[in-house]
């Protein structure tokens, strides 16, 4: 896993000119056919007028397994990955948002890099719909479970074709995944106190203009 994270730090930087980028993070609405009508409401945006269930494409990571994601840009060192979003998430460290109306000409460029990166979640979606017509109709299963379940199927199953295909970043270890993880064991305030420093740090919304102003004039130095 630490290889893994290495391996997709490198090929974003490779790709997309953005050091420190784990990926990008999207979502989309999938609209729910037979949502029970006491859930309708909870479940029904305005500006879709119909239940969804809203899906998000996001990388996770366990921080006791994480490995040090620590990067330099602009001359500032920053401890953290973060993941590229557009502008309904919230000015957190741990996003990179563009600009809705950039004025100068660093900024614009930094929006047109951070825009074309970010295509690659939002054509993960079409791709998955393209592929599966489960995944083009609206859903029909009564519970958001089963919903969830559909997806991860089609998730996994498209990974196994690219896998088959050598198209795979890494291959599938199966001794890494079966192998007991000796966590440390922690009380629960210690569990407590991680959680709380570890929130603080990624909503920290000075990290985050400070990082977005740095990888604007990274982005700027690219040719």
């Amino acid at each position: 896993m630490p290889d893994d994270i290495q391996r997709l730090l490198s090929k974003h930087e490779e790709l997309h000119g953005f050091p420190g980028m784990l990926g990008s993070i999207d979502c989309m609405h999938w609209s729910w056919k037979n949502c029970p009508k006491s859930w309708q409401v909870q479940y029904t945006r305005g500006d879709k007028g119909r239940p969804t269930i809203i899906l998000e494409a996001v990388a996770e990571i366990i921080e006791d397994m994480a490995p040090g994601t620590s990067f330099t840009v602009n001359g500032t060192e920053y401890k953290k990955a973060y993941y590229l979003a557009d502008g309904i998430y919230p000015e957190w460290s741990m996003f990179v948002k563009s600009f809705s109306c950039p004025q100068d000409e660093k900024r614009k460029k930094f929006k047109k890099y951070q825009e074309s990166a970010r295509k690659d979640v939002e054509r993960t979606f079409g791709y998955l719909q393209g592929r599966w017509e489960i995944l083009q109709a609206p859903a029909k299963a009564m519970s958001v479970n089963k919903i969830r379940r559909t997806m991860y199927a089609c998730v996994i199953l498209h990974n196994m074709i690219v896998e088959d295909s050598g198209n795979a970043i890494t291959s599938y270890e199966e001794d890494f995944i079966n192998k007991p993880r000796n966590l440390p064991r922690r009380t629960f305030e210690e569990r407590l106190k991680v959680d709380e420093r570890t929130i603080k740090e990624l909503r920290d919304r000075h990290v985050h203009h400070s990082l977005c102003h740095d990888l604007v004039e990274h982005i700027w130095s690219l040719p």
